[in-house]
């Protein structure tokens, strides 16, 4: 088993690849790999720096004249929900919320081929098999839990949404998310971020890592939308966005 330090971590570069979020851009990714018992120390640590864990990988942009992709984090203790976020959180509050050991299950595989069917056509995911799906939850080399929504009146208690969500020491990290494409006046993407504030809150930590903003990437949009919001600026550290 590798026992691996922050100092003694190699990196490596991707080559570049067209920018999914800006057109006409190439991107390209410092990464590393996470294994050891070490791992979720190396895991807090670039993360604090500003990288993103995708199975045990943790990589961080890299691109050559652009900074664009900033990694952002709420402040949950300092949240305050505005009245369309109080119709969202009221909007859902018949849902059950239980919080699960990282295993695949066929029916969250049949949700999430839905949500990218209907959200990201033509997108790589659309042609992950269940042993894809299935590798992206369960290989992770930190503490990681995936939080399932369902609905609790009706008869099944159907599975509506799915986070999959690190643990960090000081708050919940949400590498990926997906619900049900026809259920969108519930707002469940909002809701599943509203639940991840109160659920900091609940246990007295201080953040939720939402992972990449590019402030003029409109997919990127509605992050700018939880305040306060603290992005990683390099040597500078954490510095809060203002209005």
């Amino acid at each position: 088993m590798t026992d691996q330090t922050p100092e003694a971590t190699q990196l490596f570069l991707t080559a570049a690849m067209p920018c999914p979020y800006l057109p006409g851009h190439m991107e390209r990714k410092l990464f590393t790999h996470l294994s050891g018992r070490r791992a979720s120390a190396l895991h807090h640590v670039l993360s604090d720096n500003g990288f993103r864990r995708s199975q045990n990988l943790i990589y961080r942009p890299a691109c050559e004249g652009c900074n664009a992709c900033q990694s952002v984090r709420i402040v949950a203790g300092e949240f305050a929900a505005s009245g369309r976020f109080r119709r969202v959180l009221r909007n859902n509050a018949d849902l059950s919320i239980s919080v699960r050991p990282t295993t695949a299950t066929a029916e969250q595989y049949d949700l999430f081929k839905r949500y990218l069917e209907s959200r990201h056509a033509g997108g790589g995911m659309t042609q992950m098999s269940y042993q894809d799906y299935e590798y992206m939850v369960e290989d992770t080399p930190v503490q990681s839990v995936l939080v399932e929504y369902r609905l609790r009146d009706h008869p099944d208690e159907p599975l509506v949404a799915v986070a999959l969500t690190d643990v960090m020491p000081d708050g919940l990290s949400m590498v990926y998310s997906f619900y049900d494409p026809d259920l969108a006046h519930r707002s469940l993407g909002t809701f599943l971020i509203l639940d991840h504030i109160a659920q900091v809150r609940s246990a007295g930590l201080r953040y939720v890592y939402l992972g990449y903003w590019v402030k003029d990437s409109p997919k990127m949009a509605y992050k700018a939308q939880y305040r306060p919001l603290e992005v990683q600026r390099g040597h500078a550290g954490w510095v809060r966005v203002e209005d």
